[in-house]
């Protein structure tokens, strides 16, 4: 009887040690709601076939990923660099390994405010994310058009409270993301002024980051999980029929039309790489404007580390 008892008890703690091990395995993606975020959703579909499981954990916005991470919630997230770079800047233990979008900003005005260009911001109100990419775009392209902040009437808003903004005009114009701007275009109350790319940080590449624990410590399950990436990434990069049908009934539960995805994803395409170079503009531009807040401004060569978004592209024979 005791022996059975014993044996019953080893089972049960080889039960234990192997669930809790399953439970260790589950990778903890931190993701944000938007058309060009929706193959890094995709992972979480296709990850039973690369080997892993995938828990998403979608947040209103960059720097809210940012404190998921800070809190230990999180292994994996998605950012536009601007907030990686607050972020890293202000204590969270990460790396950049890949990117997986560009652009996906527009400076889009109420469709009878009269405004052209930057320079006809001045005087206006002017609706923005606080403490993401479009805000440093924003700062910039008031910058080198002999304008500032002061100069105009900035309103933070939640990315999804922009468009209604501009639509009950308590705002002349916005700086947008995707599908949102397109959204606004194509229902007739907004009008493009222009994609904001000819400032020093060009198109805006998202960030994919990892914490520096996960990258680290669960080296085999990271190398899994940055394949599994770049399979969902090529998938809606080869198949844009797949990869709108994701996004608009899958994300946006047909919220969306066909031509918001189409317009969407023009202004802001899948990709998967990025360069240490390019952070290190967006960081340069930020201190510059005073955007993020940072103390120090993080060197990027020191932290973003793509050798194993560089492995898994030799495995599958990317460039």
């Amino acid at each position: 009887m005791q022996k059975k008892l014993i044996a019953l008890a080893l089972l049960a703690s080889a039960g234990f040690s192997a669930s809790s091990q399953a439970a260790d395995e589950v990778i903890r993606l931190g993701n944000l709601k938007f058309a060009h975020y929706g193959a890094v959703s995709y992972i979480k579909e296709i990850a039973p076939k690369c080997g892993i499981k995938v828990d998403e954990k979608v947040f209103p916005k960059g720097p809210d990923v940012m404190q998921g991470i800070l809190a230990g919630e999180l292994d994996v997230g998605t950012t536009a660099s601007e907030a990686a770079i607050s972020g890293r800047a202000n204590g969270a233990p990460i790396y950049v390994v890949a990117g997986f979008a560009k652009g996906g900003a527009r400076l889009v005005a109420g469709k009878d405010s009269g405004i052209k260009s930057v320079k006809d911001l001045k005087g206006k109100k002017v609706g923005v994310t606080r403490g993401g990419i479009h805000e440093v775009l924003l700062d910039a392209e008031l910058g080198q058009n002999g304008l500032s902040a002061k100069d105009v009437t900035i309103v933070y808003l939640a990315f999804a409270d922009l468009n209604q903004a501009l639509l009950g005009k308590n705002i002349d114009a916005m700086m947008q993301s995707e599908p949102q701007s397109s959204q606004a275009i194509n229902k007739g109350f907004g009008v493009e002024v222009m994609k904001p790319y000819d400032t020093p940080i060009g198109e805006p590449y998202r960030t994919m980051v990892m914490t520096e624990k996960f990258y680290k410590e669960k080296r085999p399950l990271a190398e899994k999980f940055m394949k599994c990436f770049l399979e969902a990434t090529k998938t809606f990069m080869d198949k844009p029929e797949t990869a709108e049908k994701y996004v608009r009934e899958v994300i946006f539960k047909n919220q969306i039309t066909k031509e918001d995805f189409y317009d969407a994803i023009g202004n802001s395409p899948y990709a998967y790489n990025i360069t240490a170079e390019h952070i290190q503009v967006t960081t340069d531009t930020m201190a510059k404007y005073g955007t993020g807040k940072m103390a120090k401004p993080p060197v990027a060569k020191d932290w973003v580390k793509l050798d194993l978004l560089d492995d898994a592209k030799k495995s599958m024979n990317l460039k």
